[in-house]
């Protein structure tokens, strides 16, 4: 059994424990946060984050807190010697990465971040073909992800540059740059144009980017916007021999429509392009809160390291988004 704490109730909080009492060897103890919520049964609803760190009953702890406490309250739970589970962005900055990781080597615990995409079945189709290499390497990627927002986002934390750190690349377009880098590993070059053009804020309203893995050969692009009035995610993988298309995106909130993939062979009889082969998968289930918590959970109860989503992930995240941001400067 994993006993766990939340830290953050607000709408991760609350996602994170529907779905972690889901799980027959996880029970969530504790629950700390400053706005108070209402009692929920046979959880203790405390008044400060350190009576979790303290309570050596305590073996897990999840943090759904604004991003600039990421970094701090992570430091602390692993000092605490607690498995930390935290969201993304992880943290403000790559040097705050770097620190929590000299932390975590010292420590005897299991870290990982809430990319959660990687946990979709569309997601772990598109890596399971490119670890196959049935259709050769990756040449080139490209990326859409865009939502609308009212103006009650101006009451929310993630419009406080304090608090969010940035814009919408680094709270929604950092899912599609860490798809990129599950599937290309890493990239070297970015050139970017990051811009606020219509909401006024301190924080980015789109961001228009595109990477280069100089290695590999491998070229990417990412649309990342808050003024794309209808929701949308597209994902397109193509390679030497085929290719993988990827539109919408099945979530809690249900705003991005259906998950549908499509795979195909390089068949196009010219002049006219033409797919002979392509196979379509339609992903209807909601099942990626469920995977990512039984993976972090799997790590823990069998002593395993965490490869997918840990801190060097992070890192390397963290790294790429500081060199689009400064890219843009330039501009």
């Amino acid at each position: 059994m994993i006993n766990v704490g939340i830290i953050g109730f607000g709408v991760m909080g609350e996602i994170r424990y529907h779905e972690l009492c889901k799980n027959d060897n996880i029970n969530v103890k504790m629950i700390y946060d400053p706005q108070k919520p209402e009692k929920i049964s046979n959880i203790e609803m405390v008044t400060s984050y350190s009576d979790i760190l303290n309570n050596n009953d305590i073996n897990a702890v999840f943090i759904c807190t604004p991003i600039y406490l990421n970094a701090k309250i992570t430091c602390e739970s692993l000092l605490a010697n607690k498995h930390v589970f935290c969201e993304k962005p992880p943290t403000l900055t790559s040097q705050e990465m770097i620190d929590i990781i000299d932390i975590e080597k010292k420590s005897n615990t299991k870290l990982m971040y809430g990319f959660n995409h990687r946990h979709h079945g569309s997601i772990k189709k598109i890596k399971e073909i490119v670890q196959s290499n049935v259709f050769g390497k990756i040449l080139w990627m490209r990326g859409r992800y865009g939502k609308s927002v009212d103006s009650n986002f101006f009451k929310n934390w993630r419009s406080d540059k304090k608090q969010s750190g940035k814009g919408i690349l680094f709270d929604q377009g950092i899912h599609m740059l860490d798809i990129f880098l599950y599937l290309a590993n890493d990239f070297d070059l970015a050139k970017s144009f990051v811009t606020n053009s219509y909401w006024n804020l301190d924080i980015e309203d789109n961001a228009f980017v595109i990477l280069k893995n100089t290695k590999n050969k491998i070229t990417a692009s990412l649309h990342s916007t808050m003024t794309q009035w209808r929701h949308l995610f597209s994902l397109e993988v193509f390679f030497e021999k085929g290719s993988m298309i990827l539109n919408g995106l099945k979530t809690t909130s249900d705003s991005y429509g259906d998950e549908i993939l499509a795979i195909s062979k390089n068949r196009s009889i010219t002049p006219k392009a033409e797919w002979i082969e392509e196979e379509k998968i339609i992903y209807k289930k909601i099942d990626f809160w469920q995977s990512e918590i039984k993976y972090f959970c799997k790590c823990i109860l069998e002593d395993k390291k965490i490869s997918n989503g840990n801190s060097e992930d992070a890192l390397k995240i963290m790294k790429l988004l500081e060199k689009i941001y400064e890219d843009s400067k330039n501009e």
